[in-house]
C-alpha cells in the first residue's frame, strides 16, 4: 500500500515542497529516509501516540517513509502532520484521492493537537505557485498563511479535523483575510511620537534628513540627553510600508518564528535594538540551521545599536558588507542562503567612558587621550558608512518643564514622503538604487553637481575642519537630501553648509 502526502521546508525566506512517500508492506519495522534530522526521526513516537489517542491505528507492518528530494536535509517537527496523514492514507483510514491536492504542515502533540510552525507565509506562497488546491496549517498560523490569495487555507486544531477535510466530511471553512483592508487600516498607526520629545529641535532635524534620504546616523552625547528616546521614534517619520514591503518583511519574521499567534501582516517598519552583548552570528544570521539575524529582521526598517563602542569589534565589522550590499549571504558546505538586509542604521554612544566630554555643565574626568581611544573602538571603515554624525546635548530644565509640545511625527513624515517621491522619480531607471544614501560615485557627478560658491565652501571646510577624504561623498549625499526636503533642484550653499556640520567625528580636533 502506497500513498503520497505533501509538506514543505523553508530554506532562507523561500519554501521548497517536500514529497512524503509512504509505503506499507511486509515486515514489522519503521524506516525513515531522505536526510531527516533528529527532530524529524522522533516523529515516530509522536505520530503513533497521536493516532492511538484519536481512534486511529498505527499499522503493525513495515512502514517506509521517504522525504523527497532525498538529498536535501529535513529539519524540525513541521512535517509530523504530513507523515501522519500519509500513513493514514496508505493504510486506507482516510481517502487517498484528496490528500495529494493539499500541502499539509504541523507539529503533532501526543493528544493529537497541532502546534504552530515557522514559515507559514512562504509555504503558502510556494503552495499557490505550484498549483495546490489547499493548504492545511495549525490554527495559530491560519491568518499568516491566509493573506495569500487564490489558495484555500484551513486552520486546524487537531488531527481529526485534518482527517475530516481529507475525507470530505468537514464543515471547516477556509480562512478569509482581507489583506488590503487590514493593511491600509493599520499601517499608519504609531504609538511613539516626536511631539513627546521636549526640545532637541536640531536633533529632530538631523533625523528627518536621515529618514528622507535613507542615511545611517550616529547620535553622540552624554547619558540622559534623549538619544534612545529619539531613535525609537524614527519609524514614525519613515514612509509607511508598501504592501509588497510588508509581505517581504513578514516573510522574514515568519521564517524566524517571531510573528504573534493569529497575526497576518507586519504593518509597521521594524525597529530592532539588540543588546551590545550580541554575537556576530546573531546579528547577521547563521547557525547550524541558518536563521535570519537582527540585520534581516530590521529589513525595511531601523537597526538601532545603543552604546555602540560597547559592541565587540568583530560584531561591528560584520556590518560593513551588508550595509553596502543590502543583503547577507550565509554559505554552508551543502547550500547557500541569501537574506535581505536593507536597513537604516541608527547608533548611539557616549562621547567618552565617563560620558561628559563636551557637556555644557559637567566636567569630563577622563584622562588625556581616553576620548579618542574610546572613539577608536569604532573602525574607520564602519564610521565611513555612517552619513550623519549628530552631537546631542542635554535638554535645559526650562524646556523639560514647558507645556508646549513639539512637531507631530505625522507632519514630519509628510515632508519625508515628499522627499522620497522626488528620489523615486530620480532613480526610476535603476532597480538597485532607491534613495540618496544608495547613490554610487558616478551618480554623484550627475545628481550632486555643485556651483562655484558651493565648491569653494566645501574646499574651505575640508581644509579648516580637517575633514577626511571619505567625508566628501557623504556630504554630497546628505546635501542632496537637504535640497530634496527644500524641493530644490540644485544644491545651494545653505544645503551644503548644513550637511558639513554633520561630519563632526571626522574633524581632526574632535576628541583630542
Amino acid at each position: 500500500m502506497f500513498a503520497k502526502a505533501f509538506g514543505s521546508a523553508v530554506y532562507g525566506v523561500d519554501a521548497s515542497t517536500i514529497t512524503v512517500e509512504v509505503n506499507i508492506g511486509g515486515g514489522t519495522k519503521y524506516f525513515m529516509v531522505g536526510l531527516p534530522d533528529n527532530a524529524v526521526r522522533e516523529a515516530w513516537q509522536r505520530i503513533e501516540t497521536a493516532l492511538k489517542n484519536n481512534d486511529f491505528y498505527m499499522p503493525r507492518q513495515k512502514i517506509v517513509i521517504n522525504l523527497a528530494p532525498a538529498d536535501i536535509r529535513k529539519e524540525g517537527s513541521a512535517l509530523d502532520l504530513a507523515m501522519a496523514m500519509g500513513i493514514l492514507a496508505a493504510s486506507k483510514q482516510i481517502d487517498s484521492d484528496l490528500i495529494e491536492q493539499f500541502v499539509i504542515m504541523g507539529e503533532l502533540s501526543l493528544d493529537g493537537s497541532i502546534q504552530p510552525i515557522k514559515g507559514a507565509l512562504p509555504i503558502a506562497i510556494q503552495a499557490r505557485a505550484e498549483g495546490y488546491k489547499g493548504l492545511i496549517v495549525p490554527v495559530d498560523n491560519e491568518r499568516e498563511a491566509g493573506i495569500v490569495n487564490k489558495i484555500k487555507v484551513y486552520g486546524v486544531h487537531n488531527i481529526k479535523e485534518v482527517a475530516g477535510i481529507l475525507n470530505n466530511k468537514s464543515d471547516l471553512e477556509p480562512v478569509v483575510v482581507n489583506t488590503r483592508d487590514e493593511f491600509y487600516e493599520k499601517h499608519l498607526s504609531n504609538d511613539l511620537d516626536f511631539a513627546d520629545v521636549k526640545g532637541q529641535e536640531n536633533i529632530k532635524r538631523a533625523l528627518e534628513i536621515a529618514a528622507a534620504g535613507g542615511h545611517n546616523a550616529i547620535l553622540i552625547g552624554p547619558p540622559g540627553s534623549g538619544k534612545t528616546m529619539l531613535a525609537k521614534r524614527i519609524p514614525g517619520i519613515l514612509p509607511p510600508l508598501s504592501l509588497n514591503e510588508a509581505l517581504e518583511t513578514t516573510k522574514i519574521h515568519s521564517v524566524a518564528g517571531l510573528l504573534p499567534s493569529n497575526s497576518s501582516l507586519i504593518y509597521q517598519r521594524p525597529f530592532r535594538a539588540p543588546h551590545h552583548t550580541i554575537s556576530d552570528v546573531a546579528l547577521v544570521g547563521g547557525g547550524t540551521i541558518p536563521k535570519p539575524g537582527e540585520i534581516s529582521l530590521a529589513h525595511n526598517g531601523v537597526l538601532f545599536l545603543d552604546e555602540l563602542p560597547e559592541f565587540k569589534r568583530s560584531v561591528l565589522e560584520v556590518l560593513r558588507q551588508p550595509m553596502e550590499a543590502r543583503n547577507i549571504t550565509i554559505s554552508r558546505a551543502m547550500f547557500t542562503i541569501d537574506y535581505p538586509a536593507s536597513f537604516m542604521l541608527i547608533s548611539a554612544m557616549n562621547p567618552c567612558p565617563c560620558g561628559f566630554y563636551n557637556h555644557p555643565e559637567k566636567e569630563c574626568v577622563c584622562s588625556p587621550g581616553v576620548v579618542q581611544k574610546y572613539l577608536n573602538k569604532i573602525s574607520g571603515p564602519l564610521l565611513d558608512r555612517i552619513d550623519l554624525h549628530v552631537e546631542v546635548t542635554p535638554v535645559p530644565i526650562k524646556d523639560l518643564s514647558s507645556k508646549g509640545s513639539g512637531e507631530l511625527s505625522r507632519v514630519v513624515r509628510e515632508r519625508v514622503i515628499k522627499a522620497r517621491m522626488i528620489q523615486n522619480q530620480r532613480f526610476k531607471e535603476s532597480k538597485e538604487i532607491h534613495s540618496n544614501a544608495q547613490m554610487t560615485s558616478n551618480m554623484l557627478h550627475t545628481y550632486c553637481a555643485l556651483s562655484a560658491p558651493c565648491k569653494a565652501l566645501l574646499s574651505k571646510a575640508m581644509d579648516r575642519l580637517g575633514l577626511s577624504a571619505r567625508a566628501y561623498d557623504r556630504i554630497l549625499k546628505v546635501s542632496r537630501t537637504i535640497a530634496d526636503l527644500s524641493e530644490s533642484d540644485e544644491i545651494l550653499v545653505e544645503h551644503l553648509a548644513e550637511a558639513i556640520q554633520y561630519r563632526s567625528l571626522d574633524r581632526d580636533s574632535w576628541g583630542s
